[in-house]
């Protein structure tokens, strides 16, 4: 065990972040968090490459993710912390994990922030051809940073809504899907819609069993933004309630919420059928229901999905930031808050580099911005890899210190830790073979900028210890 200071961002404290969160924003943000843009307008390619089998790839991956968030669950209820999983990669396995994890976390929601913007726009100009489509993008990040400037209360009350849209959303979804499926919902093809669709067509795996594993690489993105609440705890009343409450959660969230809508998409339509491909899964899928207006409404759903990512990204960037900051391991600005316990230098920051981001999308899309994209592609698994080992030796050392802290504990410890570590570095592995779907590149995109930053962690921490030598403090 690399022996490491304990810090704690002091919620409430002068100078420290602000407990603005109520337990039912954070309810919310856990709920929505798992429900990302990506479900509605990424299944369809998922889908055409699994057929109904693509149930199970989300399976899989939400099976990884529940495994996960309660290893960091765990964690994060014994030390609740602004910087989650970094700070305790920080004290678990050495300065330059901590560093290193949260740097590329950062950049991954900044990234993010540029694609979400995009999409955004291009939705509300279809709607207002009067404001360019750059104009549109310009207003949403402006509107979005004006409401994390405010305070952390005002953040969490935009959530609430963006997020309880989209969960009113889906479930009204889900129930009337149901209902058509099983015949109870008059004026929906009988023939069209059914379990047969499960097995018709080709079968369960039209494509073989291996189509499982590629469905599970065009997935397990999406699951990205699950690990939100453990971030958000700190600035809550009862941090420690409130992870152990979303960790708990998790399980029926991914279930209801994943599997229950892609089991409603593929038992309404076949899995082939052509307007799956063409109007996407979501808006075939209302169409088939005879919902007039199925495209707009769909639209307006993806909208407030992109807003609350949006939302979220931007809030998560600079709280991980501030906790950089708060560690020394970025400039010391970032974790300086003002009156309000809103970090202002980390918000800023985090919006410059988004609005970059967004200028490569429109100067360069297919060079600069696609590396950005690319490079960042493959952060979620190395986040989910690099938890997994936090807990392993953060665990032994809960347990021996102050085991009354264990509030939250992982199952079948260490057995299921590792057989996770397992799954994940399969999961990389495939990738390098993955060439049709670009997966290949991905990774080794996401591995050379991970390489650079873990370089100049390392370099950083020499340079410290030199520090310290020379001054003797």
């Amino acid at each position: 065990m690399t022996s490491q200071p304990t810090m704690t961002e002091a919620p409430g404290e002068p100078g420290g972040l602000q407990t603005g969160l109520k337990p039912r924003h954070l309810s919310m943000i856990a709920i929505g968090g798992v429900i990302g843009a990506g479900l509605f307008v990424g299944s369809s390619s998922g889908i055409a490459t699994a057929g109904p089998g693509i149930l199970l790839s989300y399976l899989l991956v939400g099976t990884l993710v529940v495994l996960v968030m309660r290893m960091l669950g765990e964690m994060s209820a014994a030390n609740p912390t602004s910087g989650s999983f970094s700070a305790h990669a920080d004290r678990a396995l050495g300065r330059w994990a901590g560093f290193s994890i949260g740097w590329l976390y950062w950049f991954f929601w900044v990234v993010v922030l540029a694609v979400e913007a995009t999409a955004g726009a291009v939705i509300l100009e279809g709607w207002i051809p009067a404001v360019p489509q750059w104009g549109w993008a310009l207003i949403v990040m402006i509107v979005l940073t004006a409401t994390n400037l405010v305070s952390v209360g005002s953040y969490g009350e935009f959530e609430f809504w963006f997020a309880g849209i989209k969960v009113v959303a889906i479930a009204v979804f889900i129930v009337v899907g149901l209902l058509a499926v099983f015949g109870l919902l008059p004026g929906v093809d009988a023939e069209q819609a059914g379990l047969a669709n499960l097995t018709d067509h080709g079968g369960f795996l039209p494509h073989g069993p291996g189509a499982i594993l590629v469905g599970v690489l065009l997935v397990v993105f999406s699951f990205m933004g699950s690990e939100i609440p453990t971030l958000a705890a700190g600035e809550t009343g009862d941090p420690q309630r409130a992870v152990t409450k979303a960790t708990n959660s998790i399980i029926w969230r991914i279930a209801v919420f994943y599997l229950g809508s892609i089991f409603v998409v593929v038992t309404l339509l076949p899995w082939d059928a052509k307007s799956i491909e063409e109007d996407g899964s979501y808006v075939a899928a209302l169409d088939s229901l005879g919902i007039p207006h199925a495209g707009q409404i769909m639209n307006f759903i993806v909208l407030t999905s992109v807003l609350s990512c949006l939302n979220s990204g931007l809030y998560t960037a600079s709280r991980m930031a501030f906790s950089l900051g708060r560690r020394g391991d970025a400039p010391g600005v970032f974790a300086r808050t003002n009156e309000h316990g809103v970090p202002v230098a980390a918000i800023l920051s985090s919006v410059v580099f988004g609005f970059v981001a967004v200028f490569f999308n429109y100067a360069f899309p297919d060079s600069v911005f696609l590396f950005l994209v690319n490079s960042s592609g493959a952060v979620a698994l190395f986040v989910w890899l690099v938890i997994c080992f936090s807990q392993l030796r953060l665990r032994k050392v809960i347990e021996r210190e102050s085991p009354e802290r264990l509030v939250v504990r992982m199952w079948l410890y260490p057995y299921l830790t590792w057989a996770t570590i397992a799954f994940i570095v399969f999961v990389l592995v495939y990738m390098l073979t993955d060439t049709e779907h670009g997966n290949r590149e991905i990774l080794l995109l996401s591995l050379l900028v991970a390489a650079g930053v873990v370089g100049v962690s390392l370099v950083k921490q020499r340079l410290d210890r030199n520090k310290q030598r020379l001054t003797g403090v």
